[in-house]
């Protein structure tokens, strides 16, 4: 049902001018509420500060460690600079640009940008002209009417009066959704920088851990021409040589192996950085990254810090804006509208004042039964509010278990570095003693290639376990927000 009525240009300016007023006055009485529930974030307990933060390490594996407490300078926003590698600041300064992901994100952003300001051009009219040119005739003989052409342009204007905060919480919804893609563009990119560390610190491990069994096929080459000598003088046994053999073998085999590890990791380096694994090629080194100090922070620090929480927090106010635009489908539209301009049947007079028409008034609408399609879009609005804040403090929570999981291994893994270096200082000493008596002929050759075993085994053990305590230190960077500063964040409620 819609009801509507028209301004008569009769009336007197007076009277006109008063009624237009009135009319202002109401309609700006009524635009200044907006239906729908306010946003406000709710609140969630994430405690005082980190548990396993609070857990002092031992004295000798607090390498990369640092305390929550006050005082302490907050995470950078370079972070990867904190492990001192020249090489990791270029690859990531080449990140930025060239990651697909990040490019993704931020067209995206670009969707969100457009749809803004879709939703923005509900405060303003709508206006549109035609033209046309018509001819037309009837059928033939003394009733038959005649050829005649009709000339028309007109102008329509059509305002639809935000009276019930439709478009303001379409606006608002929407810059929320714009505030959450900006905040996925850096979640994305925080994530990128972390997985192109972890994947440089493994490469850099692997490096290290090639040039190890290099040495140790050298070393066993050795051994097995020793054997060899030793076979020949009537010394040692031919079983003692085809240990021999089998264990330099052996070693070659996990060499090979070692080099297609590192060539797949410099394949995942290239997809990173966009670039094709043919055009990408990164040189060994005898450097391995240091662990750095961490500031650690407080708990409250990620809600503002990690993108990812600030973009499901964002959501929610989106999912809050949007109940307000459903229940705003129960009340009447009020549109303004004005249409005109010129229609004649000869050309001579289109553009004649005889030939002139025009109409203006507004028009009140309001839907009076839709099979319960408002009650149901208004109860989708509050469940998809419900669902967003409920995926928010899950995030919440899963942050937080994320850090206090990383603050326990690092911490573990540090006192877990000093025992392992422990066994490595006894595994080298026991290979060196060995090697001794086998030298000496006091024992068999397979006591020794048990003995090296057990050392390289160690050896290998301990350069996982700095690969393993680089890479949970990268993740425990992003796990904290990678340092975006509280003046970059979107503040909750914005």
């Amino acid at each position: 049902m819609q009801t509507s009525f028209s301004l008569n240009a009769a009336l007197n300016p007076s009277a006109r001018m008063g009624r237009l007023t009135a009319a202002l006055l109401v309609v700006g009485a009524l635009a200044g509420c907006a239906v729908g529930p306010d946003y406000a974030r709710p609140d969630i307990d994430v405690g005082a500060a980190y548990r396993q933060a609070d857990v002092a390490p031992e004295p000798q594996a607090n390498a990369g460690w640092v305390q929550a407490r006050p005082g302490v300078a907050p995470l950078r926003t370079d972070w990867w600079t904190l492990y001192g590698d020249a090489t990791l600041n270029e690859l990531i300064a080449t990140l930025q640009e060239g990651n697909l992901d990040v490019q993704l994100a931020e067209a995206r952003y670009r969707q969100a940008q457009a749809a803004l300001q879709s939703a923005r051009s509900g405060f303003f009219p709508t206006v549109g002209s035609d033209a046309s040119v018509d001819r037309s005739g009837g059928g033939s003989g003394a009733a038959g009417g005649g050829v005649s052409n009709t000339y028309a342009l007109s102008a329509a204007v059509s305002w639809e009066i935000d009276l019930w905060g439709r478009v303001r919480r379409s606006v608002e919804a929407g810059r929320a959704a714009l505030d959450a893609s900006s905040a996925d563009i850096d979640a994305v990119r925080l994530s990128m920088q972390s997985t192109l560390a972890q994947t440089y610190f493994s490469l850099r491990v692997t490096d290290a851990e090639i040039r190890l069994m290099q040495q140790t096929v050298q070393a066993y080459e050795r051994s097995l021409r020793l054997t060899q000598n030793r076979y020949a003088a009537g010394v040692a046994m031919q079983a003692d040589v085809a240990a021999a053999r089998t264990q330099l073998e052996n070693a070659r085999t996990q060499l090979l192996a070692l080099q297609r590890q590192r060539a797949q990791l410099e394949h995942a380096l290239a997809v990173l950085l966009g670039r094709p694994p043919s055009a990408f090629a990164l040189a060994a080194t005898h450097d391995v990254p240091q662990l750095p100090a961490i500031p650690v922070g407080v708990p409250a620090e990620l809600l503002q810090h990690r993108p990812d929480l600030v973009a499901a927090e964002r959501r929610m106010a989106e999912a809050n804006a949007q109940i307000g635009v459903a229940q705003a489908a129960w009340f009447p539209a009020l549109t303004l509208s004005g249409v005109g301009g010129f229609r004649s049947g000869q050309w001579a007079e289109w553009l004649t004042a005889p030939a002139r028409y025009w109409a203006l008034g507004p028009a009140l609408a309001l839907t009076l039964f839709d099979g319960g399609a408002r009650s149901a879009a208004v109860q989708q609005a509050r469940a998809n509010f419900d669902v967003q804040a409920v995926s928010w403090r899950q995030a919440v929570l899963a942050a937080l278990q994320e850090v206090e999981d990383l603050l326990v291994q690092l911490r573990v893994m540090g006192m877990e570095q000093v025992t392992q270096g422990r066994a490595l200082e006894s595994a080298r000493e026991s290979l060196r003693l060995t090697q001794n008596q086998y030298v000496a002929g006091l024992i068999d050759y397979l006591s020794v290639v048990q003995t090296e075993t057990t050392a390289l085994s160690t050896e290998r053990a301990a350069l996982n376990l700095l690969a393993d305590r680089l890479i949970a230190s990268a993740r425990l960077m992003a796990a904290l927000g990678g340092g975006l500063p509280a003046a970059d964040a979107l503040e909750a409620g914005q």
